[in-house]
């Protein structure tokens, strides 16, 4: 495990690393976010393979989704984050 220098830990950069690659992060947490990428490589190699799955994929709007399939999607994650 690697163990976090002040700012945020691993795992809060984990949670807080869509909000980043999409630029909406806050401008005092992209601080503490960018500070924590130059030090763990552990969390700089995870940022780095979101970027280059969010580009290899391209972003899903819910709007483009079949009813049907937003509505499957929201079934199967429904309280996925209570259980992680």
């Amino acid at each position: 495990m690697i163990l976090s220098r002040p700012g945020i830990s691993c795992q809060q950069l984990v949670e807080l690393v869509t909000a980043y690659v999409e630029g909406t992060l806050p401008r005092r947490q992209r601080r503490r976010f960018d500070a924590h990428i130059a030090w763990c490589e552990g969390c700089s190699g995870y940022v780095a393979q979101m970027r280059e799955t969010i580009r290899l994929t391209g972003r899903l709007d819910q709007d483009s989704l079949d009813p049907v399939a937003r509505d499957r999607l929201l079934h199967a994650f429904q309280g996925w984050t209570a259980e992680a």
